[in-house]
Protein backbone atom coordinates (compact mmCIF):
# COMPACT_ATOMS: atom_id res chain seq x y z
CA UNK A 1 0.00 0.00 0.00
CA UNK A 2 1.50 3.28 -0.84
CA UNK A 3 -1.04 6.34 0.18
CA UNK A 4 -0.23 9.50 -1.77
CA UNK A 5 0.55 12.68 -0.74
CA UNK A 6 -2.62 14.74 0.89
CA UNK A 7 -3.98 17.42 -1.10
CA UNK A 8 -2.31 20.83 0.17
CA UNK A 9 0.67 18.95 1.29
CA UNK A 10 2.82 18.99 -1.46
CA UNK A 11 5.11 22.04 -0.47
CA UNK A 12 4.65 21.90 3.30
CA UNK A 13 5.77 24.73 5.93
CA UNK A 14 6.63 23.38 9.36
CA UNK A 15 7.26 26.48 11.95
CA UNK A 16 8.72 24.55 14.92
CA UNK A 17 9.58 21.17 11.82
CA UNK A 18 12.61 19.69 14.78
CA UNK A 19 9.94 19.49 17.71
CA UNK A 20 8.79 15.98 18.63
CA UNK A 21 5.49 15.53 16.52
CA UNK A 22 6.01 18.43 13.71
CA UNK A 23 9.43 16.33 12.60
CA UNK A 24 7.78 13.25 12.40
CA UNK A 25 4.97 14.56 10.50
CA UNK A 26 7.64 16.13 8.45
CA UNK A 27 9.87 13.20 7.84
CA UNK A 28 6.63 11.13 6.30
CA UNK A 29 5.87 13.29 4.31
CA UNK A 30 9.48 13.74 2.61
CA UNK A 31 9.62 9.82 2.55
CA UNK A 32 6.66 10.11 0.40
CA UNK A 33 7.75 12.97 -1.80
CA UNK A 34 6.55 16.01 -0.54
CA UNK A 35 8.83 19.01 -1.13
CA UNK A 36 9.34 19.36 2.77
CA UNK A 37 10.90 22.85 4.60
CA UNK A 38 10.27 24.33 7.40
CA UNK A 39 12.19 26.67 10.20
CA UNK A 40 13.45 25.42 14.03
CA UNK A 41 14.92 27.53 16.89
CA UNK A 42 18.13 25.85 16.75
CA UNK A 43 20.16 23.27 15.23
CA UNK A 44 19.85 19.76 15.81
CA UNK A 45 20.11 16.12 14.79
CA UNK A 46 16.58 16.14 13.81
CA UNK A 47 16.98 18.68 11.49
CA UNK A 48 19.82 17.05 10.02
CA UNK A 49 17.98 13.38 9.96
CA UNK A 50 15.38 15.73 7.95
CA UNK A 51 17.82 17.35 5.40
CA UNK A 52 19.14 13.51 4.64
CA UNK A 53 15.55 12.84 4.01
CA UNK A 54 15.45 16.42 1.23
CA UNK A 55 13.76 18.64 3.20
CA UNK A 56 14.87 22.46 3.93
CA UNK A 57 15.59 23.34 7.30
CA UNK A 58 16.17 27.00 8.48
CA UNK A 59 17.37 27.75 12.00
CA UNK A 60 15.75 30.80 13.47
CA UNK A 61 12.27 32.10 12.69
CA UNK A 62 11.54 34.83 10.04
CA UNK A 63 9.49 35.78 7.20
CA UNK A 64 12.07 35.19 4.89
CA UNK A 65 12.31 31.34 5.33
CA UNK A 66 8.49 30.38 4.11
CA UNK A 67 8.84 30.34 0.12
CA UNK A 68 5.82 32.15 -1.38
CA UNK A 69 4.85 29.01 -3.53
CA UNK A 70 4.11 27.02 0.01
CA UNK A 71 1.11 24.89 -0.65
CA UNK A 72 0.38 25.03 3.56
CA UNK A 73 2.13 26.39 7.13
CA UNK A 74 1.89 23.38 9.70
CA UNK A 75 1.56 24.76 13.15
CA UNK A 76 1.26 23.07 16.62
CA UNK A 77 -0.63 24.60 19.26
CA UNK A 78 3.20 25.90 20.80
CA UNK A 79 3.44 28.34 17.48
CA UNK A 80 2.10 31.91 19.34
CA UNK A 81 0.44 33.87 16.89
CA UNK A 82 3.08 36.82 15.90
CA UNK A 83 5.43 34.03 14.84
CA UNK A 84 6.78 36.00 12.09
CA UNK A 85 6.85 33.12 9.55
CA UNK A 86 2.90 32.66 10.57
CA UNK A 87 2.29 36.91 10.29
CA UNK A 88 3.71 35.88 6.44
CA UNK A 89 1.37 33.19 5.86
CA UNK A 90 -1.61 35.53 6.11
CA UNK A 91 0.00 37.91 4.61
CA UNK A 92 0.24 35.14 1.33
CA UNK A 93 -2.86 33.94 1.82
CA UNK A 94 -1.46 30.36 2.49
CA UNK A 95 -3.75 27.98 4.79
CA UNK A 96 -3.03 27.28 7.79
CA UNK A 97 -2.75 23.69 9.43
CA UNK A 98 -2.40 22.46 12.64
CA UNK A 99 -0.22 19.51 13.32
CA UNK A 100 -2.87 16.95 13.92
CA UNK A 101 -5.05 17.39 11.34
CA UNK A 102 -1.78 16.90 9.02
CA UNK A 103 -1.58 13.45 10.88
CA UNK A 104 -4.99 12.71 10.53
CA UNK A 105 -4.25 12.99 6.71
CA UNK A 106 -1.58 10.91 6.72
CA UNK A 107 -3.28 8.10 8.26
CA UNK A 108 -6.16 8.69 5.85
CA UNK A 109 -7.08 5.01 4.32
CA UNK A 110 -5.03 3.38 6.47
CA UNK A 111 -6.01 1.03 9.33
CA UNK A 112 -5.03 4.13 11.95
CA UNK A 113 -3.49 2.27 15.64
CA UNK A 114 -3.86 5.56 18.20
CA UNK A 115 -2.47 5.27 21.42
CA UNK A 116 -3.72 8.18 24.06
CA UNK A 117 -3.68 8.63 27.77
CA UNK A 118 -2.03 11.10 30.12
CA UNK A 119 1.11 8.37 30.61
CA UNK A 120 3.35 6.20 28.81
CA UNK A 121 2.02 7.03 25.15
CA UNK A 122 5.24 7.47 23.87
CA UNK A 123 6.36 4.01 25.45
CA UNK A 124 3.09 1.87 23.83
CA UNK A 125 3.25 3.59 20.45
CA UNK A 126 7.09 2.61 20.09
CA UNK A 127 6.50 -1.25 21.12
CA UNK A 128 3.60 -1.57 18.74
CA UNK A 129 6.06 -0.02 15.84
CA UNK A 130 9.28 -2.45 16.68
CA UNK A 131 6.92 -5.39 16.88
CA UNK A 132 4.78 -5.18 14.41
CA UNK A 133 7.94 -3.98 12.11
CA UNK A 134 9.51 -7.38 13.79
CA UNK A 135 6.64 -9.36 12.43
CA UNK A 136 7.49 -7.66 8.72
CA UNK A 137 4.05 -6.02 8.96
CA UNK A 138 5.59 -2.12 7.62
CA UNK A 139 3.77 0.09 9.45
CA UNK A 140 3.74 3.70 9.07
CA UNK A 141 4.40 5.25 12.67
CA UNK A 142 4.83 8.99 14.27
CA UNK A 143 5.98 8.99 17.59
CA UNK A 144 7.20 11.33 20.52
CA UNK A 145 10.52 10.08 20.82
CA UNK A 146 13.45 8.68 19.32
CA UNK A 147 13.43 4.80 19.01
CA UNK A 148 16.48 3.35 20.38
CA UNK A 149 16.99 0.91 17.81
CA UNK A 150 16.04 3.03 14.43
CA UNK A 151 16.52 6.02 16.36
CA UNK A 152 13.85 7.55 14.77
CA UNK A 153 9.96 8.98 15.84
CA UNK A 154 8.61 8.40 12.51
CA UNK A 155 8.77 6.34 9.09
CA UNK A 156 6.40 5.92 5.85
CA UNK A 157 6.06 2.02 5.72
CA UNK A 158 4.21 0.64 3.15
CA UNK A 159 1.63 -1.72 5.08
CA UNK A 160 -1.97 -1.40 6.03
CA UNK A 161 -1.59 0.10 9.38
CA UNK A 162 -0.37 3.40 11.09
CA UNK A 163 0.39 3.65 14.66
CA UNK A 164 0.27 6.97 16.01
CA UNK A 165 0.59 8.83 18.98
CA UNK A 166 -2.53 11.17 20.20
CA UNK A 167 -1.79 13.88 22.51
CA UNK A 168 -4.45 14.93 24.51
CA UNK A 169 -2.92 18.35 25.74
CA UNK A 170 -4.66 20.60 23.44
CA UNK A 171 -7.43 18.34 22.61
CA UNK A 172 -6.00 17.74 19.23
CA UNK A 173 -6.50 13.94 19.21
CA UNK A 174 -9.82 14.04 18.42
CA UNK A 175 -9.00 14.49 14.90
CA UNK A 176 -8.18 11.18 14.37
CA UNK A 177 -10.46 8.15 13.01
CA UNK A 178 -8.75 4.96 14.62
CA UNK A 179 -9.92 1.29 14.13
CA UNK A 180 -8.10 0.68 17.11
CA UNK A 181 -7.78 2.94 19.85
CA UNK A 182 -5.53 2.49 23.68
CA UNK A 183 -6.23 4.73 26.20
CA UNK A 184 -3.67 4.02 28.93
CA UNK A 185 -4.79 6.19 31.50
CA UNK A 186 -6.73 9.37 32.15
CA UNK A 187 -5.18 11.89 34.41
CA UNK A 188 -5.68 15.87 34.69
CA UNK A 189 -2.69 17.59 33.39
CA UNK A 190 -2.34 20.19 31.27
CA UNK A 191 -3.60 22.60 33.21
CA UNK A 192 -3.69 25.75 30.53
CA UNK A 193 -6.04 23.76 28.63
CA UNK A 194 -7.99 21.74 30.89
CA UNK A 195 -10.04 23.10 34.08
CA UNK A 196 -11.61 20.12 35.66
CA UNK A 197 -11.57 16.18 35.82
CA UNK A 198 -15.18 16.69 33.72
CA UNK A 199 -13.10 18.42 31.00
CA UNK A 200 -10.87 15.45 30.57
CA UNK A 201 -13.35 13.16 30.40
CA UNK A 202 -15.32 15.18 28.17
CA UNK A 203 -12.35 15.45 25.59
CA UNK A 204 -11.20 11.44 26.01
CA UNK A 205 -15.08 10.69 25.38
CA UNK A 206 -14.53 12.79 22.05
CA UNK A 207 -12.14 10.60 21.35
CA UNK A 208 -13.34 7.40 21.58
CA UNK A 209 -16.53 8.43 19.55
CA UNK A 210 -13.68 8.97 16.53
CA UNK A 211 -12.76 5.73 16.61
CA UNK A 212 -14.69 3.82 13.43
CA UNK A 213 -17.58 2.01 13.59
CA UNK A 214 -16.74 -1.71 14.78
CA UNK A 215 -13.68 -0.85 15.87
CA UNK A 216 -12.07 -1.52 19.26
CA UNK A 217 -11.34 0.67 22.46
CA UNK A 218 -8.58 -0.87 24.56
CA UNK A 219 -8.37 0.43 27.93
CA UNK A 220 -6.98 0.13 31.34
CA UNK A 221 -9.02 -1.77 34.00
CA UNK A 222 -6.66 -0.49 36.83
CA UNK A 223 -6.29 3.21 36.86
CA UNK A 224 -8.95 5.08 37.95
CA UNK A 225 -9.92 7.40 35.18
CA UNK A 226 -9.75 4.33 32.94
CA UNK A 227 -12.13 2.89 34.48
CA UNK A 228 -14.39 5.90 34.84
CA UNK A 229 -13.87 6.52 30.84
CA UNK A 230 -15.17 3.10 30.57
CA UNK A 231 -18.14 3.29 32.03
CA UNK A 232 -19.27 6.21 30.46
CA UNK A 233 -18.38 4.69 26.60
CA UNK A 234 -18.74 0.76 27.53
CA UNK A 235 -22.44 0.85 25.96
CA UNK A 236 -21.94 2.70 22.88
CA UNK A 237 -22.90 1.36 19.18
CA UNK A 238 -20.28 -0.62 17.40
CA UNK A 239 -17.65 0.12 19.74
CA UNK A 240 -15.72 -3.25 21.11
CA UNK A 241 -14.22 -2.64 24.19
CA UNK A 242 -11.21 -4.66 25.69
CA UNK A 243 -10.20 -4.12 29.38
CA UNK A 244 -6.43 -5.02 30.14
CA UNK A 245 -4.73 -5.02 33.24
CA UNK A 246 -4.27 -6.52 36.91
CA UNK A 247 -7.83 -6.62 37.72
CA UNK A 248 -9.89 -9.56 38.21
CA UNK A 249 -12.35 -8.47 35.88
CA UNK A 250 -10.01 -7.69 32.45
CA UNK A 251 -10.30 -9.05 29.18
CA UNK A 252 -6.70 -9.27 29.14
CA UNK A 253 -5.43 -10.10 32.87
CA UNK A 254 -2.03 -9.69 33.82
CA UNK A 255 -1.53 -12.64 36.14
CA UNK A 256 2.67 -12.32 36.92
CA UNK A 257 4.89 -8.85 36.58
CA UNK A 258 8.60 -10.82 37.28
CA UNK A 259 11.79 -8.06 37.47
CA UNK A 260 14.47 -9.29 36.27
CA UNK A 261 17.12 -6.24 36.87
CA UNK A 262 16.54 -3.73 34.26
CA UNK A 263 14.18 -5.80 32.44
CA UNK A 264 10.92 -7.66 33.27
CA UNK A 265 8.76 -10.91 32.21
CA UNK A 266 5.51 -10.65 32.30
CA UNK A 267 2.35 -13.47 32.42
CA UNK A 268 -0.96 -12.70 31.20
CA UNK A 269 -4.28 -14.79 30.63
CA UNK A 270 -5.80 -13.90 27.14
CA UNK A 271 -8.72 -15.95 25.87
CA UNK A 272 -8.26 -18.68 28.48
CA UNK A 273 -4.41 -18.95 27.60
CA UNK A 274 -1.91 -18.06 29.89
CA UNK A 275 0.76 -16.24 27.49
CA UNK A 276 4.40 -14.97 29.09
CA UNK A 277 6.88 -12.39 27.12
CA UNK A 278 9.76 -10.35 27.72
CA UNK A 279 9.70 -6.69 28.47
CA UNK A 280 13.75 -4.91 27.97
CA UNK A 281 12.44 -1.77 30.36
CA UNK A 282 11.80 -1.89 34.10
CA UNK A 283 8.81 -1.58 35.98
CA UNK A 284 5.19 -2.31 36.45
CA UNK A 285 4.18 0.83 34.17
CA UNK A 286 6.46 -0.15 31.22
CA UNK A 287 4.89 -3.86 31.45
CA UNK A 288 1.84 -2.55 31.30
CA UNK A 289 2.60 -0.58 28.80
CA UNK A 290 3.17 -3.71 26.62
CA UNK A 291 0.14 -5.46 27.73
CA UNK A 292 -1.78 -2.34 26.23
CA UNK A 293 0.55 -3.38 22.98
CA UNK A 294 -0.71 -6.58 23.20
CA UNK A 295 -4.16 -6.50 23.37
CA UNK A 296 -4.16 -3.39 20.58
CA UNK A 297 -2.53 -5.70 18.06
CA UNK A 298 -4.63 -8.74 18.91
CA UNK A 299 -8.09 -6.26 17.98
CA UNK A 300 -5.78 -5.68 14.70
CA UNK A 301 -5.37 -9.34 14.08
CA UNK A 302 -2.17 -9.84 14.56
CA UNK A 303 -1.75 -13.92 15.96
CA UNK A 304 -1.15 -12.71 20.08
CA UNK A 305 1.72 -15.36 20.20
CA UNK A 306 3.48 -13.97 17.67
CA UNK A 307 3.26 -10.61 18.83
CA UNK A 308 4.19 -11.34 22.24
CA UNK A 309 7.60 -12.38 20.81
CA UNK A 310 7.79 -9.64 18.82
CA UNK A 311 7.13 -7.18 22.06
CA UNK A 312 10.52 -8.55 23.08
CA UNK A 313 12.45 -6.94 20.54
CA UNK A 314 11.87 -3.57 21.72
CA UNK A 315 14.81 -1.88 23.24
CA UNK A 316 13.20 1.26 24.75
CA UNK A 317 12.65 4.91 23.74
CA UNK A 318 15.15 8.09 24.45
CA UNK A 319 14.61 10.03 27.44
CA UNK A 320 12.18 6.48 28.41
CA UNK A 321 14.62 5.60 31.47
CA UNK A 322 17.31 5.44 28.98
CA UNK A 323 20.86 4.21 30.17
CA UNK A 324 23.33 7.42 29.26
CA UNK A 325 26.09 5.52 30.40
CA UNK A 326 28.52 4.82 33.31
CA UNK A 327 31.42 6.74 35.11
CA UNK A 328 33.17 5.72 38.24
CA UNK A 329 30.46 2.88 38.91
CA UNK A 330 27.74 5.01 39.18
CA UNK A 331 24.89 4.83 36.38
CA UNK A 332 23.58 7.79 34.39
CA UNK A 333 20.01 7.23 33.61
CA UNK A 334 17.65 9.75 31.56
CA UNK A 335 13.81 10.06 32.48
CA UNK A 336 11.65 11.74 30.56
CA UNK A 337 8.90 11.73 33.74
CA UNK A 338 7.46 15.17 34.83
CA UNK A 339 4.33 14.78 35.99
CA UNK A 340 4.18 13.43 39.33
CA UNK A 341 2.79 10.06 38.26
CA UNK A 342 5.17 9.19 35.67
CA UNK A 343 7.46 10.32 38.73
CA UNK A 344 6.98 8.13 41.22
CA UNK A 345 6.19 5.03 38.43
CA UNK A 346 10.03 5.38 37.29
CA UNK A 347 11.24 6.13 41.04
CA UNK A 348 9.45 2.70 41.63
CA UNK A 349 11.10 1.46 38.58
CA UNK A 350 14.36 2.03 39.47
CA UNK A 351 14.25 1.09 43.09
CA UNK A 352 12.81 -2.63 42.28
CA UNK A 353 16.35 -3.01 39.66
CA UNK A 354 18.60 -0.98 41.73
CA UNK A 355 18.52 -3.74 44.95
CA UNK A 356 20.79 -1.67 47.46
CA UNK A 357 22.02 1.31 45.27
CA UNK A 358 21.69 4.46 45.96
CA UNK A 359 19.22 6.89 43.70
CA UNK A 360 19.68 10.19 43.17
CA UNK A 361 18.27 12.89 40.78
CA UNK A 362 18.10 15.92 39.08
CA UNK A 363 14.77 16.87 38.47
CA UNK A 364 13.78 20.44 36.43
CA UNK A 365 10.03 20.97 36.60
CA UNK A 366 8.39 21.41 33.04
CA UNK A 367 6.02 24.68 33.08
CA UNK A 368 5.01 26.85 35.86
CA UNK A 369 1.12 25.85 35.28
CA UNK A 370 1.93 22.20 35.76
CA UNK A 371 4.03 23.47 39.35
CA UNK A 372 1.54 25.52 40.14
CA UNK A 373 -1.09 22.48 40.10
CA UNK A 374 1.06 19.56 41.12
CA UNK A 375 4.15 21.17 42.87
CA UNK A 376 3.30 19.33 45.95
CA UNK A 377 2.85 15.99 44.43
CA UNK A 378 5.92 16.62 42.54
CA UNK A 379 7.74 17.14 45.83
CA UNK A 380 6.45 14.03 47.94
CA UNK A 381 7.53 11.69 44.37
CA UNK A 382 11.24 13.29 44.83
CA UNK A 383 10.43 11.49 48.34
CA UNK A 384 11.48 8.06 47.29
CA UNK A 385 14.97 9.00 45.62
CA UNK A 386 17.74 8.88 48.28
CA UNK A 387 18.48 12.30 47.38
CA UNK A 388 17.31 14.97 44.91
CA UNK A 389 18.71 18.20 43.11
CA UNK A 390 15.84 20.59 41.78
CA UNK A 391 16.58 23.18 38.75
CA UNK A 392 14.49 25.82 38.03
CA UNK A 393 10.96 25.67 36.03
CA UNK A 394 12.08 24.55 32.51
CA UNK A 395 9.07 27.50 30.85
CA UNK A 396 9.08 26.07 27.63
CA UNK A 397 5.91 27.69 25.56
CA UNK A 398 4.67 29.31 29.12
CA UNK A 399 5.21 32.89 30.58
CA UNK A 400 6.10 32.76 34.46
CA UNK A 401 3.48 32.70 36.56
CA UNK A 402 4.11 35.21 39.60
CA UNK A 403 4.98 33.30 42.75
CA UNK A 404 5.33 29.76 40.88
CA UNK A 405 9.10 28.79 41.28
CA UNK A 406 10.69 25.24 42.06
CA UNK A 407 10.96 26.35 45.77
CA UNK A 408 6.82 24.75 45.95
CA UNK A 409 8.44 21.39 45.03
CA UNK A 410 10.97 21.86 47.63
CA UNK A 411 9.30 22.67 50.05
CA UNK A 412 7.09 19.62 49.81
CA UNK A 413 9.97 17.14 49.20
CA UNK A 414 11.64 18.45 52.90
CA UNK A 415 7.60 18.07 53.67
CA UNK A 416 7.93 14.76 53.11
CA UNK A 417 11.10 14.09 54.38
CA UNK A 418 13.32 14.21 51.16
CA UNK A 419 16.64 14.95 50.83
CA UNK A 420 16.62 18.09 48.61
CA UNK A 421 18.98 20.69 47.00
CA UNK A 422 17.91 23.11 44.98
CA UNK A 423 20.52 24.24 42.61
CA UNK A 424 19.30 27.92 40.29
CA UNK A 425 22.35 27.67 37.95
CA UNK A 426 22.37 24.33 35.26
CA UNK A 427 26.07 24.24 34.85
CA UNK A 428 26.81 23.56 38.34
CA UNK A 429 24.54 20.42 38.74
CA UNK A 430 27.27 18.05 37.07
CA UNK A 431 29.48 18.94 39.73
CA UNK A 432 27.48 19.06 42.57
CA UNK A 433 26.45 15.19 41.64
CA UNK A 434 30.05 14.42 40.99
CA UNK A 435 30.50 15.61 44.48
CA UNK A 436 27.23 13.34 45.37
CA UNK A 437 27.69 10.15 44.03
CA UNK A 438 29.25 6.80 45.09
CA UNK A 439 30.33 4.21 43.10
CA UNK A 440 27.01 1.76 42.84
CA UNK A 441 25.23 4.57 43.37
CA UNK A 442 22.26 5.66 40.43
CA UNK A 443 21.70 9.21 38.71
CA UNK A 444 18.20 9.96 37.13
CA UNK A 445 18.26 13.28 35.05
CA UNK A 446 14.40 13.38 35.14
CA UNK A 447 11.94 15.93 33.74
CA UNK A 448 10.52 17.28 29.88
CA UNK A 449 12.65 20.32 29.27
CA UNK A 450 16.67 20.31 28.78
CA UNK A 451 17.82 18.09 31.71
CA UNK A 452 18.91 15.37 29.24
CA UNK A 453 21.40 17.75 28.29
CA UNK A 454 22.99 17.22 31.70
CA UNK A 455 23.21 13.40 31.74
CA UNK A 456 26.92 13.42 29.58
CA UNK A 457 28.02 16.52 31.26
CA UNK A 458 27.92 13.98 34.80
CA UNK A 459 29.41 11.30 33.19
CA UNK A 460 32.54 13.73 32.35
CA UNK A 461 32.80 14.97 35.85
CA UNK A 462 32.58 11.15 37.28
CA UNK A 463 35.12 10.05 34.66
CA UNK A 464 37.10 13.43 36.07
Amino acid sequence: MTPGIPAAMERPHFIGIGGAGMSGIAKILAQRGAKVAGSDARESGTAEALRALGATVHIGHAAAHLADDASCVVVSSAIRDDNPELVRAAELSIPVVHRSDALASLMNGLRGLAVAGTHGKTTTTSMLAVALTDLDLDPSYAIGGDLAGPGTNATHGEGAVFVAEADESDRSFQKYDPEVAIVLNVELDHHANYASMDEIYESFEAFTAKIVPGGTLVVSADQPGAVELTARVRDREGLNVVTYGEADSADVRVHRITPRGLTSEVTVLLNGKFLTFSVSVPGRHYALNAVAALAAGVALGVPAHNLASALGTYTGVKRRLQLKGEAAGVQVIDSYAHHPTEMTADLEAMRGAAADARILVVFQPHLFSRTQELGTEMGQALALADASVVLDVYPAREDPIPGITSELIIDAARTAGADVTAVHDKDAVPATIAGMAKPGDLVLTMGAGDVTDLGPRILDHLSS
